[in-house]
């Protein structure tokens, strides 16, 4: 996105379903401050624990430096889009808000978040290149720091391959080799799942296969949702569920967990947030999984996608960008920052450095067999493919769950689900008012 194109987006709206409702915001951030003096802002956040972090802040180099933070938090996901996207039109957005990767094109051509290009400095160095790239949205300007991350991985029964005699597949097509050699052993069993209810997932796997499903040409959006990339990871997945090669059920249910519990179900295609999933999902399986990176689609390769995330960005209203962004990057880079983010929120962070850290010296509890865990986690979260959003992901999820949820109840190819995706996405762009390439 370039300058341009954020200007003549910066009119539009999300969809009238989405701001419904919703009424202008009275606890924002300080714009009517001096730049001069004690600094005071506001910061709307999800994660928990980060009034932890700030106060650690609040304490040490803020109060050097005269900068006091307040988190006020906040809900996720699409809801905070829409209250900050309102906050901003009535000129009340705070000075800091915590932003999904996927929101961050809304917020920009919504007018919500600032360039701190000019801010940032070399942080660049901080984070991996496709993570970076994701909050610049392939131009100069940059529009957050990045916080977490969540790269895409294969976990597996080591107890279970070794069992039924299975190797783990470290190219796709080995992985439906090995799905199918299960169910020959055992029909009963399943390697995996795939999940018409997690859009994300599915993004980070057509990401992994080169998919960029929102580019910019000129002053208008490519939006290619049906590309070939993203075809063949639907394909693949179609195909399997089609033969029941694998399961077609969607994850985090009663019944996901039984399987995942029981060894019904015996992989599990996640990010690196998974051991946390798995602790409470099947617990009875503790000390029995190992980690791996993702299969690849070339042998040889190594390139994965990511499935969640999240910035810290400066809203355009704030009068205090550079006392913000000096915050944000202490927050999302820091040794201590970080490892109280690592400690009270759980995040696994989107700076390179600290995912070998102290705070991630150890393997998470869950995966104490695999003590180099996080060092392999490190070393796959460097290959994360850049990403490529949109002003509308969320309508793109909906038709996602829409669309490939009725073509695996029927087992069904994706294909066509695929290329519903892609229209009901455009229809929606046009409407409105966003410039859409034929």
């Amino acid at each position: 996105m370039n300058k341009r194109l954020v200007a003549a987006f910066a009119a539009a709206a999300l969809s009238t379903t989405l701001l419904a409702g919703c009424g202008s915001s009275d606890d924002g951030g300080d714009g009517d401050k001096a730049e001069s003096g004690p600094v005071s802002l506001t910061y709307w956040a999800w994660a928990p624990g980060l009034d932890k972090v700030a106060a650690i802040w609040n304490a040490g180099p803020g109060k050097e430096a005269g900068i006091t933070v307040t988190v006020k938090k906040q809900a996720s996901g699409d809801d905070l889009v829409t209250k900050i996207i309102t906050a901003s039109k009535a000129h009340k957005a705070p000075d800091l808000v915590q932003a999904e990767f996927q929101a961050l094109p809304t917020l920009v051509s919504n007018d919500v978040l600032a360039d701190i290009s000019g801010q940032a400095g070399d942080t660049k160095k901080d984070f991996a290149e496709g993570v970076w790239q994701q909050v610049t949205l392939g131009s100069d300007a940059v529009y957050a720091i990045p916080q977490d991350t969540g790269p895409l991985m294969f976990y597996y029964r080591q107890d279970l391959f070794t069992k039924y005699g299975l190797s783990v597949p470290t190219t796709w097509d080995e992985f439906a080799a090995t799905a199918r050699a299960l169910k020959k052993k055992d029909p009963k069993k399943a390697l995996t799942t795939f999940s018409a209810t997690d859009p994300g997932l599915f993004a980070g796997l057509s990401q992994q296969a080169g998919a960029k499903w929102w580019t910019t040409g000129g002053d208008k959006w490519n939006v290619a949702i049906d590309d070939a990339a993203s075809t063949k990871v639907a394909d693949f997945w179609g195909g399997l569920v089609e033969e029941g090669a694998i399961d077609n059920q969607p994850m985090y249910t009663p019944a996901w967990n039984k399987a995942l519990n029981t060894g019904t179900q015996i992989a599990w295609v996640s990010a690196v947030w998974a051991p946390g999933v798995l602790t409470t999902a099947a617990p009875d399986t503790k000390g029995k999984w190992a980690m791996a990176p993702l299969p690849q689609w070339t042998a040889g390769d190594q390139v994965t996608g990511s499935w969640g995330g999240s910035t810290t960005g400066v809203s355009n209203d704030s009068t205090h960008k550079d006392a913000a962004v000096e915050f944000a990057t202490w927050l999302n880079t820091d040794p201590e920052a970080v490892a109280a983010l690592v400690k009270n929120g759980g995040i696994y962070p989107a700076a390179t450095a600290a995912q070998t850290g102290d705070a991630l010296a150890q393997a998470p509890e869950f995966f104490a067999n695999q003590p180099d865990f996080y060092t392999k986690a490190a070393e796959i979260a460097k290959t994360t493919a850049p990403g490529a959003w949109g002003p509308n992901v969320n309508v793109a999820y909906s038709a996602f769950k829409d669309a490939f949820g009725k073509a695996a109840q029927d087992k069904a190819g994706f294909g066509p689900a695929l290329g519903t995706v892609q229209s009901t996405t455009v229809a929606d762009m046009k409407k409105q008012g966003f410039p859409v390439a034929e």
